[in-house]
């Protein structure tokens, strides 16, 4: 489990995050997501030892991460793709980080050839496009077998093979019972790969929750089709309803759920074609809910709101 307890950290006048508080536990992929200029990537690197607190704590496995003695082997992460050596190969960049942690060198064989690069292995890392890079970077924190699993926008650069690959790999590895925490700012695929959600603004705890659960205060009623539109909705108005031609054909109805307008259909003997529950997107759920949180804004997107 990753637990953040209280964490705040100032960087001179900025508060960059102040009390956050949340939990992140095995066997579900948990997406951490935030405007930029959230806190989300302060709270990782706070995390991982890289950013001392300056009030509270961040531990993995209930220890902060620098008292771990083989820290790959407990915590995986990618925070940064371009945070190698581009004069070694991707085989030496995976062989180094193997033996600081006592990791043998079949392992190493393993994880290039589980994230696509056993044939590039012997290549220099500077010259991989930023996809390559990415599988590099997620090479290295598998590079331990860890229980714990955290990536920073780790889709960048792949290719939608790439990006699907991703995906199934989160969802496989919670499902071995790992701890997986991804941040990203791709909603759909967060919406695709996630399970429960971490939202954060301005530092601050926003939402813990899941993903249908973030989006069902939102949504947008049922669209009913009927040859006998007009007699549908005289009944469902009558019943406190609202009903509205929808742009994409058919009615628009608020008020009720699929299984009422059901009923009520079926009551005065009126054929219905099709009843589609339409909730919001996870993306338009997000973007409610963070609006006051967002730290640069353009007028385009001002007016927008």
């Amino acid at each position: 489990m990753i637990e953040v307890r209280e964490l705040t950290k100032r960087y001179g006048a900025t508060l960059a995050v102040d009390r956050l508080s949340f939990e992140v536990s095995p066997g579900q992929v948990t997406g951490f997501l935030g405007p930029n200029g959230a806190g989300k990537s302060t709270t990782m690197r706070a995390v991982l030892g890289l950013s001392a607190p300056t009030s509270g704590e961040a531990l993995v496995g209930g220890r902060p991460y620098a008292s771990l003695r083989r820290p790959m082997c407990q915590v995986g992460a990618l925070l940064d793709a371009g945070a190698l050596h581009g004069g070694r190969s991707a085989l030496d960049h995976l062989t180094w980080l193997a033996r600081t942690n006592g990791i043998g060198q079949a392992r190493v064989s393993e994880v290039l050839e589980q994230v696509g690069l056993a044939g590039v292995a012997r290549d220099r890392a500077g010259g991989f496009s930023l996809g390559m890079k990415q599988r590099l970077g997620i090479a290295s924190a598998l590079l331990g077998d860890p229980g714990i699993l955290m990536f920073d926008e780790p889709v960048n650069g792949l290719d939608p093979g790439g990006i699907r690959w991703i995906r199934e790999l989160m969802r496989d590895l919670a499902a071995e019972g790992r701890t997986v925490l991804l941040s990203s700012h791709l909603m759909s695929e967060m919406e695709l790969t996630a399970d429960r959600l971490i939202i954060i603004g301005r530092g601050r705890l926003i939402a813990d929750t899941s993903v249908r659960d973030l989006a069902a205060p939102y949504g947008r009623g049922v669209l009913v089709r009927s040859p006998r539109a007009a007699e549908l909705t005289a009944v469902l108005a009558g019943a406190g309803a609202t009903v509205a031609d929808d742009p994409a054909g058919g009615l628009s109805v608020t008020g009720l759920e699929v299984t009422g307008i059901g009923d009520l259909a079926a009551r005065h003997g009126i054929p219905v074609h099709e009843m589609t529950p339409r909730g919001a997107s996870l993306e338009e759920a997000y973007m409610r809910l963070t609006a006051g949180s967002v730290e640069y804004q353009a007028a385009v997107e001002q007016a927008a709101r």
